[in-house]
């Protein structure tokens, strides 16, 4: 119901439109009052870039993360993330994800980004205080990447990426709750990379595509194309679970059954067992995986995607930050 509220095909988004007002004034009065100096900003001492949405839901912001992190890496530059953590509770802020911290703790994001980079990873809802513990641990680091906190503006950044679903852009254009917007599309004006998610990138934008790798066993760590695996249930709590479907179906998967679950959702043994039969296997993405590795059985499997970029404007973005962090 709430995607054909947003997109528009449903009229009951005009009756949202009064929230939408509220939330588009607070939203303004909050930044406008970082801009005027009511409100003090705090510029860390190594050069910050922020990736993030101006929708909710999933857009594949993360695997951006992950792809500018490992690009980075590759260059020689020491990259820190930090993370709002959702998903996570901790009883103490900031936490510094290590290899034995659980997703209730940090929220399955960070967890996915350590485990994919190696890169050290700070959480807080404060994402200044991530950043201070950050680089007092890892004093090395040259540049840290925020997964999110677009609208953060008390952390001052150095570079502004949004990502966007390229199929579903920006719905029918609205604040939250009568539409996706967490601000309007005009904020791209101000921002200093425009990544696509699929669909048909604008000019100035630049194309991305999740590419899926082999399907990875949760227990023993083998990896097979997804078209193999039969009998199979296919389990998603991301923003966007229609994608992963799509991708899987892409890939020749046949699937006897789609389980669409809320973001960050929790996840516990009982639960994943309930969803598939006795001879059948799951299939889950990567950021479900790293809830469920303590109680996996070897019937269950993920399915890594990697973010893909070509073309100049990836190259001058990359080489760009590269500067910054030199």
């Amino acid at each position: 119901m709430i995607s054909r509220i947003w997109s528009g095909e449903s009229p009951l988004w005009l009756l949202l439109l009064p929230l939408s007002w509220l939330y588009g004034l607070v939203s303004f009065c909050i930044r406008l009052s970082y801009r005027i100096g009511l409100r003090k900003v705090w510029k860390a001492p190594v050069p910050v870039v922020v990736v993030g949405n101006l929708t909710a839901g999933g857009n594949g912001k993360t695997p951006v993360v992950i792809w500018l992190v490992e690009q980075l890496q590759q260059n020689g530059i020491c990259v820190g993330v930090v993370s709002r953590g959702y998903g996570g509770k901790s009883a103490h802020y900031p936490l510094l994800v290590g290899p034995d911290t659980a997703t209730s703790q940090a929220g399955d994001e960070p967890v996915l980004i350590y485990q994919r980079t190696g890169a050290p990873v700070a959480v807080a809802p404060q994402r200044s205080e991530a950043v201070k513990s950050l680089l007092a641990r890892n004093p090395a680091v040259q540049v840290v990447v925020t997964d999110d906190g677009l609208q953060h503006y008390s952390l001052g950044r150095d570079k502004e990426i949004v990502v966007i679903d390229g199929v579903r852009r920006f719905g029918n254009g609205w604040w939250l709750p009568a539409g996706p917007m967490r601000e309007r599309a005009s904020r791209l004006k101000t921002v200093d990379a425009v990544i696509v998610n699929g669909g048909q990138p604008k000019p100035g934008e630049i194309a991305m595509q999740l590419v899926p790798g082999l399907a990875v066993n949760l227990v023993t760590r083998e990896e097979t194309p997804v078209v193999t695996l039969k009998d199979l249930v296919a389990m998603a709590g991301i923003g966007h679970p229609p994608r992963f479907f799509t991708t899987l179906e892409q890939q020749g998967a046949e699937l006897v059954k789609r389980v669409s679950l809320p973001d960050h959702q929790a996840l516990n043994s009982a639960q994943v067992e309930s969803l598939q039969g006795s001879h059948q296997h799951l299939v889950m993405t990567e950021k479900d995986a790293v809830k469920c590795r303590q109680f996996a059985r070897d019937t269950w499997w993920y399915l890594p995607v990697d973010a893909q970029m070509h073309g100049a404007g990836a190259d001058k973005l990359l080489q760009e930050i590269i500067r910054l962090a030199s």
